[in-house]
């Protein structure tokens, strides 16, 4: 898409004219503060929102709502399969585990059976 971007985003502020974003970013050593041109594409962290949580009252007004039913065929969309599967293959199956009693018989497995050592 060639955008800029910015991953792990916990805090989004704007510029004046919208077309720059600064962004902080938790990164591996800490915080990173960066400045980046719009439109971009920004992955959020947890802490970028807290979450509102429905109390009961506004719950029993959704359970009362009228929830409309709207014909596909009236919409005008082409909803024809564009996608056909040729073919489904479980993977193959893995051989299990050796359980070795101790430190010397995994070395000697490790190496005559896997040439691993």
């Amino acid at each position: 898409m060639d955008l800029p971007a910015a991953t792990f985003t916990s805090e989004l502020t704007f510029s004046e004219d919208q077309t720059k974003a600064t962004i902080l970013r938790e990164v591996d050593f800490g915080l990173q503060k960066i400045e980046i041109g719009l439109p971009a594409v920004v992955t959020c962290d947890l802490r970028l929102n807290t979450p509102r949580f429905a109390n009961v009252k506004s719950i029993l007004k959704a359970k009362k709502k009228r929830v409309d039913t709207v014909d596909l065929a009236s919409l005008g969309i082409d909803t024809t399969p564009r996608i056909t599967i040729e073919k489904v293959e479980s993977p193959e199956e893995r051989p299990g585990g050796v359980l070795v009693a101790d430190v010397d018989e995994l070395i000697e497995k490790l190496k005559n059976e896997s040439k691993v050592i």
